[in-house]
């Protein structure tokens, strides 16, 4: 069952996101942007209010994806990536991006807070970052 609305296409369009952002940190990286994505489908706050489907997600402005301004994003999913994009879609989450709803690669070690978001961890060579529940309750209600 999915926790967020998602058509093929949309399926697609994720995996895409997944690999451009994290395919150098492996599928478990990619797992992990899958998280982000979906949280900000989920979250409705911050940043992220009025954001109702993968399309609105990916191609936010300003605050969206580095990586779809980049050629590579434009490559057709694999199907791997798409896999790996309907095991976020179902639901599954990772550490540390299980509630994160952001995440970026820095130069050196993992900043304790970005943005005064709170750093959940590192997954090869990204940082990820949570809201507060009380911010953000819907990213961690399911």
């Amino acid at each position: 069952m999915a926790i967020i609305n998602a058509r093929e296409k949309d399926v697609k369009l994720l995996a895409r996101l997944m690999r451009a952002e994290a395919e150098g940190d492996g599928r478990l990286g990619m797992l992990n942007v899958g998280n982000v994505g979906v949280n900000r489908v989920l979250a409705d706050c911050l940043d992220f209010e009025g954001l109702r489907s993968v399309q609105d997600m990916v191609f936010q402005s300003p605050g969206g994806f580095e990586a779809v301004q980049k050629p590579y994003f434009y490559q057709a999913a694999r199907q791997l990536d798409i896999r790996l994009a309907r095991q976020v879609i179902r639901g599954q989450r990772f550490i540390p991006g299980r509630y994160a709803l952001w995440f970026f690669e820095p130069p050196g070690a993992c900043p304790a807070r970005w943005f005064n978001q709170v750093n959940a961890g590192r997954y090869k060579s990204h940082c990820f970052y949570i809201p507060s529940q009380r911010d953000c309750p819907k990213v961690f209600s399911f």
